[in-house]
Formats: structure tokens, sequence, C-alpha cells
């Protein structure tokens, strides 16, 4: 078997530590003391065993909480810009659009989360803009982006895509007119297999580029937790002509992606997983600056899209703003996007390539004792077994029908991930407020739990 990188380094860390193993209590304690990322832990509330799951075992301890691939925790700060907006709202009522106590001004709220944001997908300000959630932000996209012709009219995607990324696209080639059996490609994987080949999604593009109006994968998928390959396969799509879009809804904030860079035409995000913004949080949109200069691209309009200058001049001749701002549509909740500004004040402490690096070490720590620990009769990892392929998750396959029980024995001892039926539960230690000691404790309660069940 090839040793990884991320692996090679933990069997350094193993020697460093002098721990006699991997689930040697001294080993995790060794990884939490060298982590650069250890402190910002304490930005964030960790709920307790006794409140995720009322009647565990010491009820006081801090749960294990691997689910902010669906929810991220609460970071401290968002209670405190919540807190002033209100305050704001409560004393300067409608003057607080523009007269802010804390230099806020709502009626450029969205700019205090803009450059932040840009930094976490690898874009320029200007391509970033902070609107709406994900399924309507990739409807508005799709509307700019998707422009049918009898000959180019396909929209190629996972076959696997999250619903309602799959709802939306199928509505827009309805609106078009056209069925989606026909203009619908659905890249399926090879029989036997879970993981979409790069090289099957290029031939793809290969074979049917000239009839493809927009590729739109996921970046990573949701399920499998695979991280698709970005660049590649944006560069082989727009060689034929297509556009290229991306749902990062599970990518930012988890992987370093480089938007810009890679070329990528739109993209669009939600900000309530790794982003911790909170249930339903404001999300965003990436327009690539060569289309968010181009005012003449057709889009779905509204008055927080127009000219910032003009804009309460309630003139109706729309004037779009250059960049992504341009597309936006109505106002931007003040609430949702200053608990995304509080969210966005931890990651301004550290790097999405620092988060990457302990993200290799503590998700490759999970798969080494995953791997080592428990038989595939019992449990299999879908995710890819390469670190470049994957981010945080670890989507595991439990055998015999036994899913569910695992999936609520884990819950009575404070551990929390979540499920996806028939069989997986996804796991995902998240680099901001993730101990190796909670993987470590993870494994050690998921061997006693498969001894009572299997």
């Amino acid at each position: 078997m090839t040793i990884t990188v991320p692996q090679q380094k933990l069997n350094n860390f193993l020697d460093e530590s002098r721990a006699s193993g991997f689930l040697d209590a001294e080993f995790a304690a060794f990884m939490d003391h060298r982590d650069p990322l250890n402190a910002l832990r304490n930005e964030f509330v960790i709920p307790k065993k006794g409140e995720i799951s009322p009647g565990s075992d010491n009820p006081e301890d801090s749960c294990i909480y691997f689910c902010g691939n669906s929810l991220g925790l609460l970071p401290k700060a968002v209670a405190r810009y919540v807190k002033e907006e209100i305050e704001v709202w409560g004393e300067g009522a409608v003057n607080s659009h523009f007269n802010h106590r804390f230099g806020r001004p709502w009626v450029r709220i969205e700019e205090t989360v803009q450059e932040q944001s840009a930094r976490v997908v690898g874009a320029q300000k200007e391509e970033v803009a902070i609107m709406n959630t994900l399924t309507s932000n990739l409807h508005t996209l799709f509307a700019a982006f998707y422009t049918p012709t009898e000959e180019r009219h396909k929209v190629l995607i996972e076959s696997k895509a999250f619903p309602s990324d799959h709802y939306a696209v199928e509505s827009q080639i309805r609106w078009h007119g056209r069925d989606p059996r026909e203009s619908l490609i659905c890249q399926e994987p090879r029989s036997g297999e879970v993981l979409l080949r790069t090289e099957d999604i290029l031939e793809t593009i290969e074979k049917h580029g000239h009839e493809i109006a927009v590729v739109c994968f996921s970046g990573i998928q949701f399920y499998t937790g695979q991280y698709f390959e970005m660049e590649k396969i944006t560069k082989a799509a727009q060689a034929k002509g297509c556009i290229v879009g991306w749902d990062l809804a599970h990518a930012a904030g988890n992987v370093p992606v480089q938007l810009h860079d890679w070329n990528v035409d739109f993209a669009c995000w939600c900000s309530y997983k790794y982003l911790n913004s909170g249930p339903g949080g404001i999300a965003g949109i990436f327009v690539h600056e060569r289309h968010a200069k181009d005012l003449t691209r057709n889009r779905l309009a509204g008055w927080w899209g127009h000219d910032k200058v003009t804009r309460f001049d309630m003139v109706n001749v729309f004037k779009p703003m250059e960049g992504a701002a341009g597309f936006q549509h109505s106002n931007p909740s003040v609430l949702t996007t200053s608990a995304l500004l509080g969210s966005l004040s931890v990651f301004e402490q550290t790097t999405m390539t620092e988060m990457r690096q302990k993200s290799y070490l503590l998700t490759g720590y999970l798969y080494h004792l995953l791997t080592t620990e428990f038989s595939k009769e019992v449990l299999e990892i879908i995710t890819p077994a390469d670190p470049e392929q994957r981010g945080a998750q670890l989507s595991l396959v439990f055998k015999r029908g036994k899913m569910m029980e695992v999936f609520e024995g884990l819950a009575k001892r404070g551990i929390i991930g979540d499920e996806r039926k028939p069989d997986v539960i996804r796991i995902a230690p998240t680099p901001l407020y993730t101990r190796f000691e909670d993987v470590r404790m993870f494994v050690i309660e998921l061997k006693k739990l498969v001894a009572e069940l299997y």
C-alpha cells in the first residue's frame, strides 16, 4: 500500500512522540500540543455531551462534533456582532443604513464580508458578492450563463449531485423549453464503483463538449466526500467552449480553492457548513472578472446590483455595477451577514493553507485508525484514499444493515456525525475546532460500539 505524505508525517510524529501507538493518548496529546491552530478551538461554543445527548455519561464534557460538513459550530464572535446590529437597530432604526455606531452602515453591509470571503475561495474582491442562499444563487448564475442554442444546450452534472442542485438544473432546462431527458447529462461512476474518475469526466467533455453549454459539478461531492480536480476539469471544458460553474457548498472553508487562477466562470456556496455562519446563513457567488466586467451580459436584475452612486435616485434604468456585485438582487440580511462576519473573524486568524495542512493530518489520522482498527466486514471508507482528492470528510459505509444502530449509539455517547441512508455515516473532523484527541476518542468509542453490535 502506498504511504501518503500525511501518513508519512504521522509516522514521523509517532516516533517523535515516543507514544506506544496511534491510539495512545500520549500521541494525540503530542499532536494537539504541536498544532498551530489549537487555540482557535476556544473561539467556538462546543456543546456539552449532556446538552447534545441528555443522559449520556460525563455530561459536562465537550461533545465530539464531526458534523461541520452539515452545520458548523457557533463562533463566539457571532453573538457579539449580531448583538451590536440589534443594538444599532434599536437605537438608530432606519438611520442605521447610513449612520452606524460600529462603522458598518447597512447600505454597505455586504462589503464587510466581501474581501474575507474572496480570500477563502481564491478570488479577487470584486469577483465575489455575498447574497441570497445557495440554490437561489445557482438559479441566478444559470440565468446569466446558461444560454442554450440548438447546437449547444446540454448541462453536465454528477449523477449523485445534491438534490437541490439537480432540481435547479432540471428546472433551468425546462425554463428554456427543453427536455432534461435530452439536455441533461449525468456523469455516472463506472460499474461497481462509487467515485467518479477524472478521466471519465474528461472523456465525456471531449465526446459531448460541442453540445454542452454548462458543466456544473460540486467542488466536493456531498455524499462521498470526493474533491474533484477542479482546475483540470475547468480547463478541459473551456477548451471545448463550455461555461464552467462549481457548487462549493462542501469546499468553501474546507479546501483552498483558487477560483480566479483556475479561470472558473462562476461558482456559488453556502456559509453555514465549514464557514460556520449559522443555520440558513447568507451565501456567496463568484463571477470571474472577465464576465463580471461585461455589463452587457443578461442577468436577473435587482436594485442592489444597480450602480450604488445612483441606486437611491430611483431611476428605472438598470445600470449594473462592475463585478459580481452587479448580480445582486435585494439588500442582504444584516443579521445573517453579521453572523458571517463573526465567523470570518476566526478565519482571519489563520489561512486556508494552514487549515489544509492540519486537515491533511487530522483526517489522515482518522483514515489510518479506521483502516487499521476495523475490518472491511464492518465498515468501508468510500471517500478517496488520496488526501489530494478529499477534504475533511470521510464517508463510512457500515455493513450488515447496522448503520442506524451505529449512528444512534454514537449520538448517545455524545459523538455527532450525520447519516445518509441507506448505510453511510459522514464524519468530518473540521480543523478549526477539532482535536486529535477527538479523533482518538471517536475511534475508541466506535470500537466499543462495534463490539456490541457486530
